[in-house]
């Protein structure tokens, strides 16, 4: 008998599965963040998870002049230190806070949230992870995670590879807009300590490390009783519930978040022209992490003041007068601060002074 002729493959169904996309694994994974997203769930909020658009009825009655303030970003090449050591449960918690720190330097309270995850393949437990970081954020502030996508990126993106961005909406009465208009010469500025990198100057920093022959595992530093891993890892601290805490304690007149840029590239961002920002080095402290990215570069002091945060996470200028009071609510709201400079008339920029940030070059 003559054979059957073979099925042509060519010509056999293809299935979204099949080239990639796996809904399955997306519907599933919704179910999973569903409590997650529940748990952030404010008064305002109409509908549900599954809406095409997220709901939020603005309580008007609470403000004379509400402006809305809008704010997204990112959480840059940290997503690739999660991914290469495999942990995602505190990526999206730093995505809550390059954003919501961004609107609290007009004077915002977070209202909403959005997140929008993209990845090679969908799996549902890693999914799952980082947008618990998302709610933890979230949560910490008072904001409602109101929505968010998940994008499978299959054949564009490696199985494992994700990207996270994120979407903040606060609010702000319009005479309560903090800004440079604000700021006066002899205005006080306050720092707020950041214990790590938070979410910038990754891509350096994992330079540095590699060309050291460093590896996730090893201590972050000679004596260090972290890895290298928990260093890069550390999640960002939320400054959103100590400023506005600042705020209501104290004249509070503009805030900088130390983001990509460091002191130059954000603090002029809060002094109108004819005012600069001089800060006294030694006021506050460098994390260790920043001194052995410095020394095992070697990395210029410049350059690591123009890439880091360098342990200042955010800087306030308040007014003379109030600054026991601000720095007793920043306190209060588990955010001990330190006075690390003031503003004065000169040029617009910032000026570092008194004795260098580290005593010795990096070589």
């Amino acid at each position: 008998m003559t054979p059957p002729p073979a099925e042509d493959p060519a010509a056999a169904p293809v299935t979204y599965a099949a080239a990639g996309v796996d809904i399955d694994a997306g519907e599933r994974a919704v179910e999973l963040i569903k409590p997650l997203v529940a748990a952030t769930r404010r008064k305002e909020v109409l509908g549900g998870l599954g809406d095409f658009g997220g709901l939020f009825q603005l309580d008007l009655d609470r403000y004379r002049q509400p402006v809305l303030v809008s704010s997204t970003d990112g959480v840059g090449t940290k997503a690739v230190v999660a991914h290469e050591v495999g942990r995602f449960d505190t990526v999206g918690l730093d995505l809550v806070a390059m954003c919501v720190d961004d609107l609290v330097c007009q004077g915002a309270e977070p209202l909403f949230f959005l997140d929008y995850i993209s990845t090679g393949v969908v799996e549902p437990g890693r999914m799952a992870a980082l947008v618990a970081g998302v709610a933890e954020g979230c949560r910490q502030v008072g904001a409602t995670l109101l929505g968010g996508e998940m994008a499978e990126h299959a054949g564009v993106m490696a199985p494992e590879e994700f990207d996270l961005v994120g979407f903040a909406v606060g609010v702000v009465d319009r005479d309560d807009v903090l800004s440079s208009a604000r700021v006066r010469s002899g205005d006080v500025l306050i720092g707020l300590p950041s214990p790590g990198l938070r979410s910038n100057g990754y891509t350096l920093a994992r330079k540095v490390l590699e060309r050291a022959g460093r590896s996730y595992g090893d201590p972050a530093w000679d004596g260090a009783s972290v890895s290298v891993a928990d260093e890069l890892l550390r999640p960002s601290v939320i400054y959103t519930p100590a400023v506005r805490a600042a705020m209501a304690a104290a004249e509070v007149h503009a805030v900088a978040h130390i983001t990509g840029g460091g002191f130059d590239g954000n603090i002029p961002r809060m002094l109108p022209e004819g005012l600069r920002a001089v800060l006294e080095r030694g006021s506050w402290v460098i994390p260790e992490i920043f001194t052995e990215i410095r020394r095992l570069g070697p990395v210029d002091d410049d350059e690591m003041a123009r890439v880091f945060n360098l342990g200042l996470g955010m800087v306030l200028a308040v007014e003379g007068d109030t600054v026991d009071a601000a720095l007793d609510a920043l306190a209060g709201a588990r955010c001990p601060a330190v006075v690390v400079g003031h503003v004065e008339t000169g040029p617009r920029g910032v000026e570092l002074v008194g004795p260098p940030l580290w005593p010795t070059s990096p070589a």
